[in-house]
């Protein structure tokens, strides 16, 4: 079993695989693409390459929880999702993993532009690091 944790965005989607014992992120990346199916069409490469059995992701919430455009864009999303890998897709709260991850890069001396280029995967690798912390306290 491997999880992918999916950070979805515009024109760049975080994409991070967990190992097989579900402990740790063993992969990451970023897809660059604009429309939704070019997104999942990598994805698709990705999931049949890393053997990939479940989905989590990214729900943008707002900072007070409610749901916005941005989570109906990741909801809508999840079922395509769904529809074109027909794995099962868990929406999970993503609120602050993008801050946090430009925090851990700033924090770790790359500059804005550096930063740009692996934000969107170290916040999907955070994202994955919570749900698999999840998991494993509510099996």
């Amino acid at each position: 079993m491997k999880i992918m944790a999916i950070d979805y965005g515009d024109a760049h989607t975080g994409v991070a695989v967990s190992d097989r014992t579900l402990t740790l992120c063993g992969y990451s990346t970023v897809v660059t693409a604009y429309r939704p199916e070019a997104v999942i069409e990598q994805l698709q490469k990705l999931i049949a390459e890393h053997e990939v059995t479940d989905l989590v992701l990214g729900l943008p919430l707002n900072m007070d929880g409610t749901r916005g455009p941005r989570a109906e864009k990741a909801e809508g999303f999840a079922e395509q999702l769904r529809q074109a890998t027909g794995l099962p897709v868990t929406l999970w709260d993503e609120r602050r993993t993008t801050i946090d991850a430009h925090n851990i890069l700033a924090g770790n001396g790359k500059r804005a532009k550096e930063r740009k280029k692996t934000v969107d995967a170290v916040a999907a690798s955070l994202m994955l690091e919570g749900y698999l912390t999840y998991i494993k306290r509510n099996g």
